[in-house]
């Protein structure tokens, strides 16, 4: 067995023992990122194949089924041109580009053993734009020229069976949204988008259950429904995956004191090499500066006079406060904020460049002052119509509404702003899951509090939802086929509320006691784009 353990090396795949949520123990499939040797033994740092980065670790060799080792494969050597050593086959561009240059040389004047210069081609940039995932598809819903009024009909005795739909029928594999298609030009198709889209809305048989009529209409015009015409020019964290290597997947940080908690990080986050080997990383909890030792931090502790996150309180409730921080003013605060959120962000890359971003950190108040709880970070112009660029619910906080709250709250900005927007693509599987759950219930919460005035039915259209919670339309129709409520039923597309759907989204509601209070938000929208800088 210690012969077999030796021939372990990077790159091997092979079965490891872990503990899942039940506690039962497992053998799933795992690759070896890196070996390392202490003192009497060796380490293997493991990624467990279809399984999550932020359960990377590193094991012992009593955990590895060496019986099952499967080694890397070797890659091909370069086959010779020709037999000779040392050539290479040409690529078919250069073949080519080698025979245009010949038919060059020989339409254009006979040569004397001289040969015409290929020119050099330049590199040409990638931009992030090409490389970052269009909103969530989702056929359009019906539109009309006009503004139409929506109307209730009497009760059916039609019954509509709600399917469950697999939640791969709108994400691709890795949980990334695909791109739309565009819609050429000159050319009319059917399908349910548009601007005034009519909504109509009936009791079923059953009192809790009611249905929405959604009429065909033109195609829609917007832009965010295709793939990004131009490059982006301002700034994006989303992450383009060329800079992965064996570095940046593996966890350079064992843990963090931040506070009174100890955070264990899920990621890579790029912080100063040397710090990398300590056993503990501490972090000053009002101004998140990194310090190697205690003793630093309790020096540091007597001269830092923050009790807050700098910036602006613009909204206060009880113990919850958000502060919004520019990121020009406080650059060194932005920063260190990043390398904190890179600990348990996958999907984002750092930039050192704060400029372009505002940064919106949720805090809890003691008698200590305001600790932080969790952020999230916009653009100060964003021609996608994004609110939110990160977001991130630090650990010790989840699961207890936080998260829900911070996309309330980008919200509630955007209302204020008089705009509807989304999140930055692609998010984690965390995110999604929250802004699922949150454009459910928000969704949800419009069409049941539905009333007829005057003895009139109730009337509403998409944009009217849309205005209303500043969702963009987009991830509202995505949210209705992921709740598999749209059905076509006689030439129309409807919204069908189950009794089941009606009760689960009451069971939540009384779930969520954090709110945030609209009358408690004291913010000023800013046009960044009059100003010559940020």
């Amino acid at each position: 067995m210690a012969d077999l353990s030796g021939e372990v090396v990077e790159g091997c795949r092979l079965p490891v023992l872990r503990r899942n949520q039940d506690n039962e123990n497992e053998w799933p499939l795992a690759e070896i990122l890196s070996v390392k040797e202490i003192p009497g033994r060796k380490l293997y740092y493991v990624h467990y194949i279809d399984f999550n980065k932020r359960l990377d670790e590193w094991v012992t060799p009593d955990r590895l089924d060496l019986k099952k080792l499967q080694f890397p494969k070797k890659e091909a050597k370069t086959p010779t041109k020709n037999g000779l050593p040392g050539s290479r086959p040409s690529s078919p561009e250069r073949d080519v580009r080698k025979s245009l240059d010949l038919n060059v040389q020989s339409a254009s004047a006979p040569s004397r053993g001289k040969t015409l210069p290929t020119p050099k081609r330049k590199a040409e940039p990638v931009s992030l734009a090409t490389q970052v995932t269009a909103a969530t598809p989702v056929p359009s819903l019906p539109s009309s020229t006009e503004t139409s009024q929506a109307s209730v009909f009497p009760a059916i005795r039609d019954s509509f069976v709600i399917k469950s739909r697999d939640e791969h029928e709108l994400l691709t594999t890795n949980g990334t949204p695909r791109r739309l298609i565009p819609s050429q030009p000159g050319r009319k198709r059917k399908n349910c988008g548009g601007t005034d889209e009519m909504v109509k809305v009936f009791q079923n048989n059953s009192p809790r259950c009611s249905s929405i009529y959604l009429l065909p209409g033109e195609d829609s015009q917007d832009s965010s429904d295709g793939i990004p015409s131009a490059p982006r020019m301002t700034g994006s964290l989303v992450s383009d995956r060329s800079h992965d290597d064996i570095i940046t997947r593996m966890k350079n940080i064992d843990c963090i004191e931040l506070g009174r908690h100890r955070l264990k990080p899920w990621y890579f986050s790029p912080y100063p090499q040397e710090l990398t080997t300590l056993p503990i990383l501490y972090l000053c909890e009002f101004c998140l500066k990194y310090l190697k030792s205690l003793k630093c931090l309790q020096r540091h502790l007597t001269k830092c006079n923050l009790r807050h996150p700098p910036g602006n309180e613009i909204y206060r409730k009880g113990t919850i406060s958000f502060f919004e921080i520019d990121g020009r003013k406080n650059k060194t605060y932005s920063q260190n904020l990043c390398l904190l959120a890179k600990c348990f962000l996958d999907h984002k890359t750092l930039y050192y460049d704060t400029d372009p971003f505002l940064f919106y950190v949720m805090t809890e108040y003691d008698l200590k002052g305001f600790h932080i709880v969790g952020y999230f970070s916009k653009e100060k112009e964003s021609t996608e119509d994004y609110n939110v660029a990160c977001i991130l619910t630090l650990p010790p906080y989840q699961r207890r509404g936080y998260g829900k709250l911070l996309i309330e709250f980008s919200y509630e900005l955007s209302k204020v702003e008089g705009r509807t927007g989304t999140p930055e693509k692609p998010l984690s599987d965390l995110g999604l899951l929250s802004y699922r759950s949150y454009w459910s219930q928000t969704i949800l919460e419009i069409l049941m509090d539905l009333k007829s005035e005057n003895g009139e039915r109730p009337q509403i259209t998409i944009n009217e939802i849309s205005e209303i919670t500043s969702v963009k339309k987009e991830d509202v129709i995505s949210t209705l086929q992921y709740l598999n409520l749209i059905n076509y039923y006689k030439g129309q597309y409807i919204l069908t509320l189950a009794e089941e759907i009606v009760e689960g989204h009451e069971r939540a509601m009384q779930k969520r006691h954090l709110r945030i209070d609209p009358k408690c938000l004291h913010f000023t929208p800013k046009d960044w784009s009059k100003r010559g800088k940020w």
